[in-house]
């Protein structure tokens, strides 16, 4: 009877050794110099090219630049650097700045850097990710592009915890930058929600901005003057080699912004790629 009931037992830990998922391998980083992370099943996708800008084509943001160049820098040369937690209005360069300087430290001191992008929708999976990175030799940047938690989302949580707070805490060699419209990540009702029906308000608003709090390093975007939306157009011209006189270009471009009721990178690249197309020059 016990010989019957081990064999038994035997066959269905075989069967459910077959059914398990294999465990994934552990992430060849060298391979490249940036990755997307997918999850379910989890895995990192090399990106040969990223979509990025030249750092000197971004205007209006010196200060912004210079501090995370500082901390990046300081980051991949294996020193203490901070979360990031890029914020502000839409298109004013918040993630172009991330790859930009992931991209120029690269070029100082060639594989000194991996970039880790996640998705917003797979945070959840966060934790996972960070036991693949935290095994590799590479300081590796993760980044999460336009992150923010609405009211139902309680990711969040897991967030903190993984920033700092827990017991593993962030390995060292990662460090998170993000970039968000929201300076504090969540929506405003989602806060006022919290102060309205909690025993204590307070304690109830503070659990929730905190979240921002585990970013050391807070940068703000603002919308661009004039003057700097020109200096982006003409950086833009001059690189692309586009021939158009500038008093021309000046009209054309402030018409543009007019029509899009706003100034910003987003909003000049956009009108470079409108010139390219109708002076039939390629921006490759």
């Amino acid at each position: 009877m016990e010989a019957d009931t081990v064999r038994l037992l035997t066959r269905i830990a075989d069967a459910l050794e077959r059914l398990a998922p294999p465990t994934p391998a552990a992430p060849d980083l060298s391979a490249a110099d940036a990755f997307v992370w997918h999850a379910d099943p989890d895995g990192l996708e090399s990106v040969a090219n990223v979509n990025r800008v030249d750092i000197d084509l971004l205007k209006g943001i010196d200060r912004q630049r210079s501090l995370l160049v500082d901390n990046t820098r300081r980051f991949a040369e294996g020193l203490p650097a901070n979360n990031a937690l890029l914020w502000g209005a839409r298109g004013t360069g918040k993630s172009s700045l991330v790859k930009a300087v992931h991209a120029a430290l690269n070029a100082e001191k060639p594989g000194c850097l991996t970039l880790v992008e996640i998705h917003r929708e797979d945070i959840p999976s966060l934790p996972r990710l960070l036991r693949f990175l935290k095994g590799s030799d590479r300081r590796c940047l993760l980044f999460c592009d336009d992150l923010s938690f609405e009211a139902t989302d309680e990711a969040y949580k897991s967030l903190k915890a993984v920033l700092e707070g827990g017991i593993e805490g962030r390995p060292a060699n990662v460090v998170f930058y993000a970039t968000s419209n929201r300076r504090h990540l969540l929506s405003r009702d989602m806060i006022e929600n919290e102060r309205s029906t909690a025993i204590n308000p307070h304690e109830a608003v503070e659990e929730k901005v905190s979240l921002s709090d585990r970013f050391g390093l807070w940068l703000g975007f603002h919308h661009v003057a004039q003057d700097t939306y020109f200096d982006i157009v003409e950086g833009y011209v001059a690189r692309y080699g586009l021939p158009i006189d500038t008093e021309a270009l000046h009209a054309e471009a402030n018409e543009w912004a007019v029509t899009r009721g706003s100034r910003s990178g987003r909003v000049a690249w956009q009108f470079i790629q409108d010139l390219a197309g109708r002076l039939g020059k390629s921006l490759a």
